[in-house]
């Protein structure tokens, strides 16, 4: 019953900045861990941020720290993804992804028991 909508993707040039969204239905984003990760063609989904507890700072992936900010809205039941400084090797499906139980990997697509569609984000000139 929980569903996962991502939006905000699209076309940037390197250096530029992208908001995603994620909007969650059918339950309280309170309720679970949010992540998100991306897809690049013939790549595994990899991990690029994600909250670790509820009430607990996020943690990013190396690639991306410093650049990206994954950040929550529980009156909107929304969970954003601010890009900045945007690399070509940023580019790839965006997946918005949420798990039950602290219990599991963080880091880990398989500890997320909902996803999204995803999001495509290009980077290039």
């Amino acid at each position: 019953q929980v569903q996962l909508r991502e939006s905000g993707g699209g076309l940037a040039q390197p250096g530029a900045s992208l908001t995603l969204s994620c909007d969650v239905s059918g339950g309280a984003v309170s309720n679970y861990l949010m992540g998100w990760f991306r897809q690049a063609p013939g790549l595994e989904r990899e991990f690029i941020a994600a909250f670790r507890w509820s009430g607990g700072s996020p943690v990013y992936a190396d690639s991306v720290k410093g650049r990206f900010t994954i950040s929550r809205d529980n009156a909107k039941n929304t969970v954003y993804l601010q890009m900045n400084i945007l690399k070509p090797e940023d580019t790839g499906a965006y997946y918005c992804g949420a798990r039950l139980s602290a219990s599991g990997s963080y880091n880990s697509a398989y500890s997320y028991d909902y996803w999204g569609q995803g999001t495509q984000v290009i980077v290039s000139s």
